[in-house]
């Protein structure tokens, strides 16, 4: 019988890696899996993997980890405790464009970014919104951005 193989190949330049770690217990499944989807439909050939990490205590952190494995930079892009609630997709889409290809153009998404920055940059917010419309979507268990039951 023969040996398998154990040939490594070097990888010169890997692409990023996206997690999202999501309660279980909060129901969070759907919410992470739709994140997930629309990143890999975005940037379907600049991320190499976006992972789904199970976890409990009411968390969602969204975090994306690049450059070489040997020192791999891990960065939070989303965490519902320190942020406040759910990302809008098209702002997680910019913080993920923001660390990967910043030069990037997000189409529609930048457009509509770009008036209310205008806007709010004026009134010195930051432009950056959270929650908001449509906000809670997917998922079940803690909508209101508390913890469920469960994780009390």
């Amino acid at each position: 019988m023969a040996e398998p193989s154990t040939t490594q190949y070097p990888v010169p330049c890997p692409l990023p890696r996206v997690t999202i770690q999501f309660c279980t217990q909060c129901k969070w499944l759907l919410r992470a899996a739709y994140y997930a989807q629309e990143l890999l439909s975005t940037f379907s050939v600049s991320l190499g993997e976006v992972a789904l990490q199970p976890s409990t205590g009411g968390t969602f952190i969204v975090a994306i980890h690049h450059g070489d494995a040997a020192e791999a930079e891990r960065k939070a892009l989303w965490d519902r405790k320190v942020d406040g609630g759910f990302p809008e997709t098209k702002e997680l889409k910019r913080r993920v464009r923001d660390v990967i290809e910043p030069g990037r153009d997000l189409g529609h998404v930048d457009r509509d970014h770009g008036k209310k920055s205008a806007a709010k940059d004026e009134k010195g917010d930051t432009g950056v919104e959270v929650g908001g419309k449509g906000a809670d979507r997917g998922g079940g268990g803690a909508q209101d951005g508390g913890k469920c039951e469960d994780c009390s």
